[in-house]
């Protein structure tokens, strides 16, 4: 689909109806003052960079020809959304259920966003930009592939960035994975260990028979 003419980076996001809601509300000056100074970010920086390598999930939002919008959850080994370059992310898509409803989509409407979430540190990103999907590159296939995942990937996603923010933290509910509490789970695990020996020997010692001369003594 053509893309739309902007003035800002961020009017991928606030569109006309947006900005007269923003104005409506009150909120649109300060937006106006973000879109005059640094704005938003239209290419991937070192940051987003180490933050998207520790992403083992994410978001894809696509919309149909009509505009019906679809959220698929995508998830994977850490680091399976793949950074091409300053302005290109990918990731391998292998068999699901069939239904390949982003596949359709994006066929008739390449308009594409994702949202990543890093619940441990309360931290959301949001991605504006358009997808493609490629089935015949090998390359590219066998550079998103994951050795330790048994499957074939079926396809890649190309998604091409045009713009992306960070929100804050404001109804972030802490949430952490197994892989992120394991590391304090195991130091608890020691400590228990450490401290179930400490008291055997405690009962041991209380238990010992007095000998013969602390009898004598004590009568």
């Amino acid at each position: 689909m053509k893309q739309a003419t902007r003035h800002y980076v961020s009017d991928v996001a606030f569109t006309p109806a947006v900005k007269a809601v923003q104005n409506q509300l009150g909120s649109r000056n300060g937006y106006a003052k973000m879109e005059r100074g640094r704005g938003w970010a239209e290419k991937i920086t070192d940051d987003l960079r180490e933050f998207i390598a520790r992403r083992d999930s994410f978001y894809l939002g696509t919309a149909s020809a009509a505009g019906q919008p679809y959220i698929q959850h995508r998830g994977g080994p850490t680091g399976f959304l793949k950074v091409l370059d300053d302005r290109t992310l990918a990731f391998a898509d292998f068999g699901g259920n069939r239904q390949y409803i982003s596949v359709g989509n994006l066929s008739d409407n390449n308009q594409a966003f994702i949202f990543l979430m890093d619940y441990a540190n309360r931290r959301r990103v949001k991605i504006w930009g358009w997808s493609e999907v490629i089935e015949d590159d090998p390359e590219l296939l066998e550079q998103l592939a994951d050795p330790n995942y048994p499957s074939k990937p079926q396809r890649a996603f190309v998604f091409h960035v045009e713009a992306w923010d960070v929100n804050c933290p404001q109804h972030i509910t802490q949430r952490f994975t197994s892989e992120e509490l394991s590391p304090l789970v195991e130091q608890l695990h020691s400590r228990i260990v450490e401290l179930e020996a400490g008291n055997q020997r405690l009962r041991h010692t209380q238990q010992e028979p007095l000998d013969e001369k602390e009898l004598h003594h004590g009568s």
